[in-house]
């Protein structure tokens, strides 16, 4: 296989004798195939690779993400025969299967899916990244699968089963905690709606979206702070599912025009010896093509209260835990939604929690329920909001407080009394930069003397996704991009950057979990004096800098050269300084 490879891309002119020599080094240090390690190193990208074997060995080319393949396809090969061999089954006409592969030449895989199957294999060939997508797409972790052929089930059923499903609005209230399983004797939607749960539990998915378009009715799930499509359903799917998804969170299914949020609280069997209790929040928003759903699963496991393993650098820990041990003062965490904020709060308070403290919270909603610790939800319908709840705390004889979100001038208001009066409050704020936090309080028409008075710290924070430990390998960058990303020349020539190649455990991604990438800014006596001249945010972050703070784009540089994390990620989400 890789002389043939070679001998083609040399002849093509994609690769030069030299870089086809490093590339077979790098397969046989890394026992990976040859067209792995050449898109690897970044020789060529994945599909100009494809594209230019077709022209020269005559196979089509195809692109996977055209193509729908059916169960019964799928079912003649196995997944780890797919992963094993980079190949993707996609048709069967009566003996003959057209077989998607990065290699068509390699006879010792033809011959052995042959054999398998008992069908005449006609190769065609794909690029290595969509085989891998198609894989995750259609074998994922084996309840893909039961999904489709649940959806086949339904469609063959007649209209009067689909519209009988429909009448769902008839059925009572769920209970408060539902178990649900992958079986199929129950309803075709309930069993279709389960299977999507548990699905999502499985992979790790944050969140679920049941979305509603002109001509179709789409199914996403985002894994590691990333959507990606895992069903695209018929039209006549969207009224069931949804008014299966409103009664399981007990929401009013008649009413259509008006937003609605529910919670589903259920027990997820996901093998016979393993049930998982979860929590989703679910958010149902009309849209002009009908209601789409989000629900956001709150895994209890994903959960992460250790500070030493949120990705703080240690000197931006260490600063961290310092303020925090404060008696008193406003520790403010930034950022947008789905950044991590949360976390990173509740392994504050946890870390103080203890016999000897009052600790209370107000959140919007309560996410995880922490032992030892006074947890309220809001309930804006009775006027209980973030600025009544934190009056009602002082009344409690509190010792620290955390506000779900600093949202109006009233909650900042309160906060600032609380922190002058000797308490210690946490909350969370949207802005793009520690810096912007002090201005996007000014703009609250709070004055500085307060805040400067009563603000402590400001952590800003992202998330990027890990490189997954399996899979990882190093790649070659251009020196020159590293440093234009914020990289000295002496940190660009020496880092070993990791890219994932995508392996069974993360789902052919090449990324598996998260981590945080934080700015810590701890206001010195030089911050407060500016804040009280209404400095520019520019000019405040400069003076932090060069008191020792650890920016968000610097924290994404060091994760790079520490093989946590990618450049694509750390571009993704910070911008440099």
């Amino acid at each position: 296989m890789a002389s043939t490879i070679g001998d083609v891309l040399l002849k093509e002119k994609i690769l030069t004798a030299e870089q086809l020599k490093t590339a077979q080094d790098f397969q046989k240090k890394h026992d990976i195939l040859l067209s792995s390690a050449i898109v690897s190193l970044n020789y060529v990208s994945g599909e100009e690779m494809a594209q230019g074997l077709s022209r020269q060995l005559g196979y089509p080319y195809i692109d996977l993400d055209q193509f729908e393949v059916y169960p019964d396809v799928i079912s003649l090969i196995t997944a780890d025969t797919a992963k094993k061999s980079l190949i993707m089954p996609i048709h069967r006409i009566r003996s003959f299967l057209t077989l998607a592969m990065v290699d068509p030449t390699d006879m010792d895989v033809i011959e052995d899916i042959r054999f398998r199957t008992g069908l005449s294999i006609q190769p065609v060939i794909a690029s290595e990244s969509s085989i891998l997508n198609a894989i995750n797409k259609y074998y994922g972790a084996g309840t893909a699968l039961r999904v489709k052929k649940n959806i086949e089930e339904i469609e063959l059923a007649d209209d009067s089963k689909i519209s009988a499903i429909d009448q769902l609005e008839e059925i009572k209230d769920e209970p408060d905690e539902e178990e649900i399983e992958e079986v199929p004797d129950e309803a075709p939607i309930i069993t279709l709606v389960n299977n999507i749960f548990v699905e999502a539990i499985k992979k790790g998915a944050s969140d679920v979206h049941f979305e509603p378009y002109e001509k179709s009715f789409r199914v996403r799930y985002r894994i590691d702070g990333i959507l990606y499509e895992t069903m695209n359903l018929p039209l006549k799917f969207k009224n069931p599912l949804t008014s299966r998804v409103k009664i399981m969170s007990n929401m009013d299914i008649a009413e259509k025009r008006l937003p609605q949020d529910g919670r589903i609280k259920m027990r997820a069997k996901l093998d016979k010896a393993v049930k998982k209790e979860v929590d989703m929040r679910i958010s149902c928003l009309p849209t002009i093509f009908g209601e789409k759903i989000v629900a956001r699963i709150l895994d209890r496991d994903n959960l992460n209260i250790d500070l030493n393993k949120l990705g703080f650098e240690s000197e931006s820990l260490a600063v961290f835990q310092r303020a925090i041990a404060r008696p008193w003062g406003i520790i403010l965490v930034s950022g947008p939604t789905g950044s991590g904020k949360t976390n990173t709060l509740y392994s504050a308070i946890s870390t103080l929690n203890g016999m000897e403290k009052n600790i209370m919270t107000a959140e919007d909603p309560v996410e995880f329920y922490i032992p030892g610790i006074n947890q309220v939800n809001i309930r804006d319908e009775i006027n209980l909001n973030f600025a009544a709840a934190l009056r009602a705390f002082l009344r409690q004889d509190p010792d620290i407080m955390l506000i779900g979100e600093m949202r109006d001038q009233e909650t900042v208001d309160v906060a600032i009394k609380a922190a002058l009066t000797g308490h210690l409050v946490f909350s969370t704020i949207h802005t793009n930069d520690s810096a912007a936090t002090i201005h996007r309080l000014m703009n609250m028409n709070i004055e500085p003397f307060l805040i400067a008075d009563s603000l402590a710290l400001v952590v800003a924070q992202r998330l990027v996704r890990r490189v997954c430990k399996k899979c990882a390998a190093p790649t070659k960058l251009p020196v020159k991009s590293l440093v234009e990303m914020g990289f000295t020349s002496e940190e660009a020539e020496k880092a070993a950057v990791m890219q994932g190649r995508g392996c069974d455990i993360c789902h052919n991604s090449g990324y598996k979990g998260r981590t945080a990438l934080f700015e810590v800014m701890e206001l010195n006596p030089t911050l407060r004096e500016m804040i009280l001249l209404r400095a520019q945010s520019k000019e405040i972050k400069q003076k932090a800098v060069e008191a020792g703070m650890i920016t968000m784009r610097r924290s994404g540089l060091i994760k790079i050269m520490a093989g946590i994390t990618t450049p694509e990620e750390v571009l993704r989400e910070t911008v440099r300084d």
